[in-house]
């Protein structure tokens, strides 16, 4: 049968005032079985000690900035600790770039190098041989019409009489370019 809503209130009400009336902990229920230890006592809570502050903290008479910066010392130590981790890293990243550059450099260099014994090694010494052969105006003739890098390599394993002979009698601009190439691929610093 279905309890009437005023009932319900009623009802309510009693257990909440009964509830209300009991002393403290009589309302704690605790179920202890057969062989169980006996329940252990609510703990008291105990304060920590304070840590410890410097003397001037504890000094009435010290003024305000003191017992200030007595009381931000960690922090202070803390954020500058940061910003020298902060300095640090900058200045790794920094050393980092300058050693990416420096590696692509020598990259470079390397290159620049395999192509300078490239160049020298194209000038094998039977091509080497029969162009000393030649008359110094064939020569001429043949070594304009011929990729100027192989040609300035061929002049520079010549005899150098007979490679200033065949310069001598080529066109004047066919000539100043074979003579930068051969300079600059003797040239023993850096062509940048």
């Amino acid at each position: 049968m279905p309890i009437p809503k005023n009932s319900r209130q009623i009802l309510l009400c009693a257990a909440f005032v009964a509830l209300a009336s009991l002393p403290a902990g009589a309302g704690e229920v605790r179920q202890v079985l057969p062989g169980a230890p006996a329940p252990l006592p609510p703990q008291e809570l105990t304060r920590e000690a304070a840590p410890a502050l410097d003397a001037s903290a504890l000094d009435p008479n010290a003024s305000e900035v003191q017992r200030f910066c007595s009381n931000i010392a960690d922090a202070a130590r803390d954020r500058r600790y940061a910003l020298q981790a902060a300095e640090l890293q900058q200045l790794q990243g920094e050393v980092d770039k300058r050693i990416k550059a420096l590696e692509e450099k020598r990259l470079e260099y390397e290159t620049w190098l395999k192509r300078r014994e490239v160049f020298l090694a194209r000038a094998e010494e039977g091509v080497v041989s029969i162009y000393s052969g030649m008359k110094p105006d064939a020569a001429a003739e043949r070594l304009a019409m011929v990729e100027a890098e192989l040609a300035a390599a061929i002049l520079m394993k010549l005899d150098a009489r007979k490679a200033s002979v065949i310069l001598n009698e080529m066109d004047q601009k066919a000539a100043a370019r074979l003579t930068s190439v051969m300079a600059s691929a003797a040239r023993r610093t850096d062509p940048s």
